[in-house]
């Protein structure tokens, strides 16, 4: 006997990729369980299925940073404090990515890169200690949205943010449509996508000089001209971040899917002073905000 659950939840995270840096991600989960009839006539309550292993799923996944530990680019280095780990990925030609932060910020995979399927095992592992005897299968699809159209993976944090968001390197994949006088531009769509994508979306106000961070011995070759340093304070601990340049670009405002928004929509609205300019941004599926200008 089987039971499924379609699009149980989406986790949205970010992954460290040799070639592309940090890649932010939004997959759809669907979970199908194999079993025999409880006390109830049940495999597992669907109620229990949405809550209890949606629990498990984003506790795991969803709002971290993937680190692909056996990748020889990875370097893990837990801190004197007993709660943080810097993370080197020594990518080559500055492209280097480095981080401190809370353990809970990362999910570490016993896997040399990031792919659908590693992080399938990584989870089903989790969520088989878990379930109750009567479940003897489980099997989980990760999917990605299908998008007709433009989109972008992005990853950024939100300092200010109670939840999970404040963790400084978590991301989306995301679609976007521009609207000039109330006409889609697929146009302008493509070129905000190509321009943003797999994009750190940093704050003005989270940039720091170099040398105020704590850097690992790995992250003393990098530079100010090399990389961009990011720094906060959050209710979850302090998070520090270096990301090249190349693959960085930094807003006025916080990068809350609204001041992404706003923010295209008002540097669009400067090419196009005579027109009306509607920008929709998504983070992740199904969710987003809506800006005029």
């Amino acid at each position: 006997m089987q039971l499924f659950v379609n699009d149980l939840t989406v986790i949205d995270f970010s992954y460290l990729c040799p070639q592309r840096g940090m890649v932010g991600e939004s997959w759809i989960v669907d979970i199908v369980l194999d079993g025999s009839l409880n006390e109830q006539s049940m495999i597992l309550d669907f109620g229990r299925v949405k809550k209890q292993i949606k629990r498990i799923i984003d506790g795991a996944v969803d709002h971290k940073l993937v680190i692909p530990t056996e990748h020889p680019f990875t370097q893990v280095t837990h801190h004197d404090d007993g709660n943080s780990y810097w993370v080197d990925f020594m990518r080559p030609e500055n492209r280097s990515i480095h981080l401190f932060c809370p353990a809970d910020a990362y999910a570490f995979i016993d896997a040399a890169e990031v792919t659908m399927g590693s992080v399938t095992e990584y989870l089903r592992a989790v969520i088989k200690r878990e379930l109750p005897d009567n479940v003897d299968g489980l099997e989980l699809l990760l999917r990605a949205e299908e998008i007709h159209g433009a989109f972008y993976h992005y990853t950024h944090g939100l300092k200010k943010h109670d939840g999970n968001c404040q963790r400084i390197a978590h991301g989306h994949r995301s679609r976007l449509y521009i609207a000039i006088d109330g006409v889609r531009s697929p146009e302008l769509e493509t070129e905000w996508a190509e321009n943003w994508r797999d994009i750190y979306l940093g704050s003005a106000e989270d940039v720091v000089p170099l040398e105020h961070t704590i850097r690992s011995p790995a992250a003393q070759h990098i530079s100010g001209r090399t990389h961009v340093s990011y720094s906060y304070l959050a209710d979850q601990g302090l998070f520090e971040l270096h990301v090249p340049h190349s693959e960085n670009y930094i807003i006025p405002t916080d990068s809350t899917v609204e001041c992404i928004a706003e923010y295209l929509a008002t540097t669009i609205k400067q090419q196009v002073p005579n027109a009306s300019v509607q920008v929709t941004a998504f983070e992740g599926v199904g969710k987003g905000a809506i800006s005029h200008a």
